[in-house]
């Protein structure tokens, strides 16, 4: 009798995580890192040249209202995308679908379409967009940074969507920041060129099939051939 192997939870869950690691880019992990310590280092030098007069809270700056109708969306669109994502099947190497703009094929998908654009002018203004959006997708880090230190001066949000408190502006200018940058990201995807690696995967497997069913027809026509 064979019975199947022992499941152990934390071994599955540090096994997914070496996973997740083994398909992240470290070149957009580390780029990504360096723009949100430029943006914590901005913030904190707005800090220390922050001014000693404190403004007045001026009622209504805080559109909560109106934040509770943005988060309210996105939890509706996010949960629409994962309804979608586990319907369709994933490659074995792509990254979990909330991390995969840091993954590896999305960098060697904006690579592809970067070469692409200066190799022609008709493809320019795409890859144009392209580093556009990528740019917008990475402002979000630096102005994730930014809001940890500046947000430490009062006037910083003191008349900011969440404010006045530091903890309330932080958790809508992140809100936007995420919305922002998953509209970035998922453009992005539309936009972008196959990745190579997946084009080089299967090509050898229809070059290899084509001779199979070129044998096999073969076959069918000479039957006496061996």
């Amino acid at each position: 009798m064979s019975y199947p192997p022992p499941t152990y939870p934390v071994a599955n869950g540090e096994a997914r995580g070496r996973r997740t690691l083994r398909h992240l880019s470290p070149s957009v992990i580390v780029f990504a890192a360096a723009v949100f310590a430029g943006g914590v280092a901005a913030g904190y030098v707005s800090y220390l040249h922050r001014s000693p007069v404190l403004q007045k809270h001026i009622p209504g700056t805080s559109a909560w209202s109106q934040q509770l109708v943005v988060a309210a969306l996105a939890c509706a669109v996010l949960g629409y995308a994962y309804w979608r994502h586990h319907r369709s099947p994933g490659r074995p190497g792509e990254p979990p679908w909330l991390l995969s703009p840091l993954g590896k094929p999305a960098a060697r998908r904006l690579v592809r379409t970067v070469r692409t654009g200066l190799g022609g002018p008709s493809a320019s203004g795409h890859a144009v967009l392209a580093l556009a959006l990528a740019g917008l997708f990475l402002y979000g880090f630096y102005r994730a940074g930014e809001q940890v230190t500046g947000g430490l001066d009062p006037n910083f949000t003191v008349n900011a969507w969440g404010g006045p408190t530091y903890l309330g502006a932080m958790a809508c200018h992140y809100l936007d920041l995420l919305v922002l940058m998953g509209a970035a990201a998922w453009m992005l995807h539309l936009i972008l060129l196959p990745d190579p690696a997946n084009a080089a995967a299967d090509s050898p497997a229809r070059s290899h099939a084509f001779p199979r069913r070129c044998g096999a027809s073969a076959g069918r026509r000479f039957p006496d051939q061996r």
